[in-house]
């Protein structure tokens, strides 16, 4: 079950008892949808993609939002995730990307109004024989993504069978691209056709539902074509453009910052190994501060001496094996440091700036993994500018 582990502060009003933390700019993810609900048709509706505790940035807050600057739906993976919201007093309808198995998972996704996604006529069945009312079901078809959703080519046979279904009504049929951050865009038009053909046969028999969505943030920003009747935003909406060919079409700022204290320094001489391992020496006099955060906190072992942080509006390097609670950066060259200072992990400090990519890059992965690692210890900071 989520929890709202997010506080509403200025930036500067931080409890001191908080030795690391995420603050999450709500006028930057207003700004992005705006920006990004500019480049859609009047008619095509929004929808946030609030999953994974809203990519580590807080669900709650971002659903807010995100709703009052132009988006319509929510979208999460799980059913906890959906409840979260509701329980929030989120009203805006709410989609639920993972299907429900279990009997109980019916019965809450019943419960708390969620809007289920279905890739079988048995997972719509369950909604069908549970005797709850009449059920809200968006129909997942797999054009070329290969995880979720019935194969295209059979489509047109499961939303017959579905309309037969009592207390089910398929409120949409939306497809996932699985390329459509890539400079090239033929296996996402590929797909599009794919959807497109599907959506055809349907409109022949009087059975294409209301709502038809197949965008993700990439096809969002570069593919107008895949828009449809709505359009799904995750990481765009947070700031961080799927891919760096992405970002002349519109500006968008990110959200996220991770800051943490120094807590101790002091001065070594050349030769002396830092931390586990030894994996970093001084070459020189060096004064180490170390910072409290660690892996622990969702910093990656693997960023060891890899990584600048950003101290006073300028970069310093962070050095030795980082460990679960605390990792060490060399202030020699910042004699100014002292103990309660904030480093910036990430963010803008100044001028200097470093962002979720960077890491992404050093660690061989993306952007989502980054944030999503992102401790549940680390509290949540809101402002709103």
């Amino acid at each position: 079950m989520g929890i709202d582990r997010g506080v509403a502060l200025p930036a500067d009003r931080v409890p001191p008892t908080h030795r690391a933390w995420v603050e999450v700019n709500l006028a930057a993810i207003r700004n992005n949808v705006q920006a990004i609900r500019r480049l859609l048709a009047p008619s095509t509706q929004l929808m946030s993609v609030v999953k994974a505790d809203g990519y580590g940035h807080g669900a709650v807050a971002v659903a807010r939002t995100a709703l009052s600057a132009g988006a319509s739906w929510l979208a999460v993976a799980t059913v906890d995730e959906g409840i979260h919201l509701r329980r929030a007093g989120i009203e805006a309808p709410i989609l639920l990307f993972g299907p429900a198995i279990s009997k109980e998972e019916v019965e809450a996704v019943v419960e708390h109004r969620l809007q289920p996604t279905v890739c079988s006529l048995d997972q719509a069945r369950r909604f069908s024989e549970a005797g709850l009312g009449t059920i809200r079901i968006h129909l997942k078809v797999d054009t070329g993504m290969s995880r979720l959703g019935v194969a295209w080519q059979e489509g047109q046979d499961l939303v017959s069978a579905l309309k037969a279904l009592p207390n089910v009504t398929v409120a949409s049929v939306y497809s996932h691209l699985a390329t459509a951050d890539a400079p090239d865009s033929g296996t996402a038009a590929e797909q599009r056709r794919r959807l497109s053909h599907l959506l055809d046969v349907l409109d022949a028999q009087g059975a294409r539902p209301s709502l038809v969505h197949l965008a993700n943030s990439a096809a969002t920003l570069a593919i107008p074509q895949t828009h449809f009747d709505l359009v799904r935003i995750g990481l765009a909406q947070y700031g961080i453009y799927p891919a760096s060919h992405l970002r002349p079409i519109v500006p968008l700022q990110p959200a996220l910052s991770v800051k943490a204290r120094i807590v101790f320094i002091k001065t070594v001489p050349a030769g002396t190994g830092v931390s586990y391992g030894h994996t970093f020496q001084t070459g020189r006099p060096t004064r180490l501060a170390t910072v409290a955060i660690g892996y622990g906190d969702g910093v990656s072992r693997a960023l060891s001496n890899r990584i600048e942080l950003l101290l006073r509006g300028r970069r310093v390097r962070q050095v030795g094996t980082i460990t679960m609670d605390q990792c060490l950066i060399d202030v020699t060259e910042a004699p100014e440091a002292s103990e309660g200072d904030t480093t910036t992990l990430l963010g803008q400090d100044g001028t200097e700036h470093v962002q979720a990519g960077d890491w992404a890059e050093r660690l061989g992965t993306i952007p989502y993994e980054i944030l999503t690692a992102l401790s549940a210890r680390l509290p949540r900071i809101f402002r709103q500018g």
